[in-house]
């Protein structure tokens, strides 16, 4: 899915290269929004995720933004990840966390990934690295029409998006393995490679 314009942002953008032809790709083009946005108004308090103090490390935060998002599943896959649970994680030592925040593509899963989105690109979060927004699927079959443009627009106020299948065994308590669709196996790469890049980066 290609889009044009990212509603998250006051006027169009035209990214590097977008002349060349797109490679084929599990996941919707970066958006430019890296860092929390000049003016983005932040959401009411009751909608916003709360901050937690975390001890010990981990090379990422996988932090959902509602109950049952799949952080959990999510931290089984990457090594050396972490869970922050339905919280922004706050490190001890002062050091900024990369998180990867995590929603289910139902209506109530994509409305929290965006209130946390608006939270973070407001400044109203605590400073972290957030990596992307990892969104998984919350039944099985084919995502209707409607969330599916619901999550194209609610990942264009991410760094990265990923959209993740349905994984059956999972539903039945099955295996923590990582599962054999192709989509998975990419995500997982990419994310582990951004949570152990050693790239000095910028953070507000």
């Amino acid at each position: 899915m290609q889009q044009s314009l990212n509603p998250w942002l006051t006027h169009p953008t035209t990214p590097e290269g977008a002349g060349e032809a797109a490679p084929d790709a599990y996941l919707l083009p970066a958006t430019v929004i890296s860092t929390p946005l000049r003016g983005m108004v932040a959401p009411d308090a009751a909608d916003r995720l709360a901050c937690r103090t975390v001890s010990g490390s981990a090379v990422l935060w996988i932090t959902g933004a509602h109950g049952g998002a799949g952080e959990s599943r999510i931290a089984d896959l990457i090594d050396g990840a972490r869970v922050s649970d339905h919280c922004w994680p706050v490190i001890q030592e002062g050091s900024t966390p990369r998180v990867l925040l995590a929603c289910r593509a139902d209506m109530h899963g994509l409305t929290a990934a965006r209130n946390a989105l608006t939270q973070w690109a407001s400044g109203a979060a605590p400073a972290v690295e957030l990596l992307g927004l990892a969104i998984l699927a919350d039944a099985p079959g084919k995502t209707p029409k409607p969330l599916r443009d619901f999550a194209a627009i609610i990942g264009g106020g991410a760094p990265r998006l990923w959209i993740l299948p349905w994984v059956q065994a999972w539903r039945h308590g099955g295996s923590t393995t990582v599962p054999p669709d192709r989509e998975y196996q990419r995500f997982i790469t990419d994310l582990t490679a951004l949570a152990t890049d050693t790239t000095p980066s910028t953070t507000f």
